[in-house]
């Protein structure tokens, strides 16, 4: 899958088997209907949607609104996640459910949560649900916390992806550990994008310009204000973010440097 208006054909983001032209992953939760959604959705340019498959209806329900009707497979990439998950079992089972549902489908993000209060993640029952997944056969994108060895542990395990959070999920609160995440993306092989805890479009630049491969996000743009224009926001300072980093800055100092010479005046 291309897209041509997010990023040059020479800098595709490509996570396990599957290469993309945006960088920004979007949920789809929390939106006030299905046509808010598709309209957000849409605006922010991004090719993999999340779905929380224990929370959104992709065929499980006959009976209710189906997301697929407005955000299709054909279009975009979908991304099953295990969200409200507590233990590596159920995880295990939301993502096999998912792959069923979706004729096969083995890319999952992965996230299994301590306790419904901070959604931090339960790093021993991840890790023992991304070995079950792995070795079932799923590409799996994984939740975690900031730690870098954990990270390590993931990307050593073969997980496609690692997702360190910036700050707690839905909270809003930005990038609150710049150096941690500047470490896991100095180590780490396979892509490293930021979920959980974007608030604004320069939370977003932050991320990217930190050397993340990505950003995911939700309720930074559902909870908007006007979500289709953060949206558009969003696809912008990610855009924005990544090019900043593959030109490098300037270096910072300490006191004042004239833009022009100091030397060589027409006049005095």
């Amino acid at each position: 899958m291309s897209n041509t208006n997010n990023t040059p054909t020479d800098d595709r983001l490509t996570i396990g088997s599957r290469t993309f032209g945006s960088r920004l992953l979007v949920g789809t939760g929390k939106y006030k209907d299905l046509n808010e959604t598709a309209d957000a959705i849409a605006a922010s340019g991004a090719e993999i949607v999340t779905v929380a498959i224990r929370r959104i209806n992709i065929g499980q329900d006959k009976n209710t609104p189906n997301l697929l009707e407005v955000i299709s497979p054909e279009r975009y990439t979908i991304l099953p996640n295990t969200a409200g998950c507590f233990d590596a079992d159920s995880a295990v089972r939301t993502c096999q459910l998912a792959r069923e549902l979706l004729d096969g489908h083995n890319l999952v993000k992965l996230e299994v949560l301590g306790d419904d209060k901070n959604l931090y993640p339960n790093v021993i029952e991840t890790v023992k649900a991304a070995q079950t997944l792995i070795d079932d056969g799923f590409e799996v994108m994984v939740y975690t916390s900031d730690d870098p060895i954990v990270a390590k542990e993931l990307e050593s395990m073969g997980c496609v992806a690692i997702m360190p959070l910036g700050s707690l999920i839905g909270s809003g609160l930005g990038l609150l550990n710049r150096h941690t995440l500047s470490l896991i993306v100095e180590q780490t092989q396979v892509p490293v994008l930021v979920d959980a805890g974007v608030g604004t479009a320069s939370d977003a630049a932050i991320a990217m310009e930190l050397g993340c491969d990505g950003v995911l996000m939700n309720t930074a743009i559902a909870h908007a204000r006007e979500p289709v224009r953060m949206a558009t926001a969003m696809r912008h300072a990610v855009l924005a973010g990544r090019e900043a980093f593959l030109a490098g800055r300037m270096p910072a100092r300490a006191m004042a440097q004239a833009s022009s010479p100091q030397t060589g005046y027409f006049f005095r």
